[in-house]
């Protein structure tokens, strides 16, 4: 196989970039080389790129050039693609050039709120509360309509909530990552769970992930399809964060928090708007049927308190991923003084 991965250094396209290698496969890495060191080796060819900037033909000849004498590539995947205009330039590059164009959209667009906590790729999409998954949504109907019109081979993945080492899977946090809600239960002092934690969720760890999007690629029945890629493991927020003190050795002090208040406080400091309210704050259950039928051997490995507990050593053993966050530390104290407040006021 000879594939193109357009970004292929972040949280899921890291770990199928990994597991492609793993396989054997001629690895062309589209990106700006921010992380050239991390993938070396002859079965990596790099092409640095700025896909934004760059014109389309500029980048398509580029890219026949780094073809040699092959016409295509077996499949392209773009991991960076968030608006109508990247997929639109997508097309503009990669028609004839590909058998298969492999678009990341999210499962987030399924429709909010769910009228099934159950979901199947025939759940409608519909996201009024997140302009990312509207994006997502306007994204695929584009790359569809080319399906249809003229036989662009596409391909829609939708994944939920995927981590991997360098990320622990949280609710409500800041815009540095996890460290300050775990540097919280560290120091003892409480954090803030959305809801009351009772609603359902899926995690799958990006090496799963990286398993069954490799049995997509190149998969003929995939062509023209929509395909969301979770565990079937669903666990309940207050037992994500109960693994992530019990990782850590300590006492969670658990602040229930309404995601709409939450919403309300941050004060455009944070989305959780569409984060909670258009995502996480709804239980959510996967049917991977179709993603079954197209890889009859696929099943997630990494049980979501097992992969927490790798990502949390993984994090506490290495300084560069302890990013501290000082405004969310303070929003967060600020906001559980003000529930205590509330509370004594009605004990006076």
């Amino acid at each position: 196989m000879k594939v193109l991965f357009i970004g292929g250094t972040g949280t899921i396209s890291s770990a199928i970039t990994r597991r492609a290698a793993q396989l054997g496969w001629q690895i062309f890495l589209l990106n700006r080389g921010s992380r050239k060191d991390e993938f070396k080796g002859p079965e990596f060819k790099h092409i640095e790129c700025e896909i934004r900037t760059e014109k389309a033909p500029d980048i398509r000849n580029k890219l026949i050039k780094a073809l040699g004498k092959d016409e295509q590539f077996d499949a392209v995947a773009d991991f960076i693609a968030f608006t109508p205009e990247h997929v639109q330039k997508d097309y503009e590059i990669f028609n004839g050039l590909c058998r298969q164009f492999i678009f990341i959209s999210s499962a987030s667009a399924y429709q909010k709120p769910l009228s099934s906590h159950v979901i199947t790729e025939g759940t409608p999409l519909s996201n009024p509360l997140w302009e990312y998954s509207r994006n997502k949504i306007a994204c695929e109907e584009y790359l569809i309509q080319k399906y249809r019109e003229c036989g662009f081979p596409v391909t829609i993945i939708r994944p939920s909530h995927t981590y991997d080492e360098r990320n622990v899977p949280l609710g409500v946090h800041g815009s540095k990552g996890s460290w300050q809600v775990l540097k919280r239960i560290i120091d003892g002092k409480p954090v803030i769970i959305h809801g009351d934690g009772t609603t359902l969720w899926t995690l799958t760890h990006n090496s799963d992930f990286a398993r069954a999007f490799v049995r997509i690629m190149g998969n003929i029945h995939a062509i023209g399809e929509a395909i969301h890629i979770t565990s079937d493991e669903s666990v309940t927020w207050n037992q994500i964060y109960q693994i992530i003190a019990d990782a850590l050795n300590t006492e969670l002090k658990a602040v229930y928090v309404s995601s709409l208040f939450l919403d309300e406080l941050s004060e455009g400091r944070y989305d959780f708007k569409g984060s909670l309210l258009g995502d996480k704050a709804n239980t959510v259950i996967f049917d991977n049927a179709k993603l079954k039928r197209l890889a009859p051997d696929f099943c997630a490995k990494v049980r979501a308190d097992e992969g927490i507990k790798m990502t949390i050593a993984n994090v506490l053993a290495r300084k560069e991923l302890q990013n501290e966050d000082t405004e969310f530390d303070q929003w967060c104290d600020k906001v559980i003084a003000a529930l205590e407040a509330a509370k004594m006021s009605f004990k006076n």
